[in-house]
């Protein structure tokens, strides 16, 4: 297996600390907010990863955070006139509905920030003994960035190239513009815990630092999380944990790609911002799950309506192809399930994956007529190595039947247009016949003439 490990900027064979076992640490969402699609992206494609490992045999403990205590939410809470446990609780539950709709497993372990502080404060501690960081006058606690050698190593970045810069804070309180907050001193009336520099908050960076090295250890195999966190998050994690342990942080750094909305960055600005249970209520949640899925994880995805009439049609080929199959769960590996699998340990290659499945549906879909001995077990192959995906969970009768809902017309008005066209055909007016057949495509009913008869499908939204 190779993963492409974002600090080396390669392909590398994954080899875990310890045989057979793998320690996984995801940033998590900060929970001010519902849920939107660039968190739905990193959901499931670390879903699909934790997933596969687990297929291949590897015990896999998946550690996603929470961070529940940050400016965002302490400015969101007084907005909304409610405490910040009620908020961050409200939106916790919020997350943990969408993941069950988009069909996302629970992490082994959620750590919330604020069940840490002692951890973060101890780190900190740490951090100042050995001289890479320093509290401030103000009652913050800073990091030293220029004591840490590698600094900007995850990033290829060069310091002096960051002297200036949205992302650079300028404090008169800091030794350097570079250096960042560890430990923030509280304003009146605000949320805080008690530290040797005062009371006050964690810093967000501190957060991760803390809660990753203890659930799983000074060094651990990889780390997750969107596009958007290399810096200065993770570079900064790098620093604070490396320089308290004395210990390479992390083995693979991976990250998922952005979602684009019509070929834009999704923005609150621009009026494309979709949270997942705005989408998910709109939309067949597996439908949304196969639109993430259908691109390597590392890649851009683009959210729009034709994509999610593509992604639909995709599942509705895999499902039309199970459909009067029972499956034989016990069935050999095939020829499919070798694809399947070396394309998912070239770094987790979904698009090739699916591939694999859709040779498996066309092969289904000829043993129904030629071979229907054979039927069983190739349906079972393709349920068994969807699963590893997250798709196929339904029935095809109840994927089926929800993509017939979303079509504007009843059972019996489709009937009555197939009836209409076979009389059509029959007086030799094919003119009207196509034109029957043209109307129902364009409805997303796909007809499919036999020596039976006529039968449909939906194949869109």
């Amino acid at each position: 297996m190779h993963i492409y490990n974002t600090l080396t900027r390669r392909k590398e064979p994954f080899s875990p600390l310890v045989a057979g076992k793998v320690s996984m640490y995801v940033c998590g969402m900060t929970v001010y907010d519902y849920c939107h699609l660039g968190h739905a992206r990193v959901m499931v494609a670390f879903d699909v990863i934790t997933r596969y490992l687990r297929h291949r045999g590897y015990d896999v403990t998946y550690v996603r955070n929470i961070t529940d205590i940050d400016d965002k939410i302490l400015k969101r809470a007084e907005e909304n006139g409610e405490t910040i446990s009620a908020l961050t609780e409200r939106m916790i539950a919020a997350m943990h509905e969408d993941e069950a709709r988009l069909n996302v497993l629970p992490p082994s372990q959620e750590p919330r920030a604020t069940g840490h502080i002692g951890d973060i404060v101890a780190m900190i501690e740490t951090l100042i003994e050995k001289g890479f960081a320093y509290a401030a006058a103000n009652g913050d606690v800073y990091y030293r960035v220029r004591k840490f050698a590698d600094y900007g190593k995850l990033n290829n970045r060069q310091l002096d190239d960051m002297r200036s810069g949205a992302r650079v804070d300028v404090d008169v309180h800091k030794e350097d513009p570079l250096d960042f907050v560890l430990w923030k001193a509280a304003k009146p009336g605000e949320a805080h815990w008690h530290s040797p520099w005062g009371d006050g908050r964690p810093g967000w960076h501190i957060e991760c630092s803390a809660m990753s090295t203890c659930c799983l250890g000074d060094t651990f195999d990889i780390h997750g999380g969107g596009p958007d966190l290399t810096f200065p998050h993770h570079e900064n994690e790098i620093a604070q944990s490396e320089a308290a342990t004395g210990k390479t942080y992390v083995n693979t750094w991976m990250h998922a790609g952005a979602v684009r909305v019509n070929q834009e960055k999704m923005s609150k600005s621009l009026g494309n911002f979709f949270t997942i249970r705005d989408v998910l209520d709109e939309h067949d949640p597996e439908v949304v799950r196969y639109l993430l899925v259908a691109s390597h994880y590392r890649s851009a995805i683009n959210y729009s309506v034709d994509s999610l009439v593509e992604a639909r049609k995709s599942l509705t080929r895999l499902y039309t192809a199970l459909d009067g199959v029972n499956g034989d769960e016990q069935a050999a590996a095939s020829d499919a399930a070798e694809r399947f699998t070396a394309a998912m340990d070239d770094d987790f290659n979904t698009p090739v994956a699916l591939a694999a499945l859709f040779d498996l549906a066309r092969d289904l879909n000829r043993a129904k007529s030629d071979q229907p001995a054979e039927a069983p077990r190739l349906a079972g192959e393709l349920k068994r190595l969807a699963g590893v995906l997250g798709l196929l969970q339904q029935t095809p009768q109840t994927f089926l039947k929800g993509a017939q809902q979303q079509v504007a017309l009843s059972d019996e008005e489709i009937e009555a247009k197939i009836a209409e066209r076979y009389a059509a055909k029959a007086s030799k007016d094919f003119a009207r016949a196509d034109a029957i057949r043209d109307e129902l495509a364009a409805l997303g009913i796909i007809l499919k003439d036999s020596r039976e008869g006529t039968t449909w499908v939906i194949e869109a939204p």
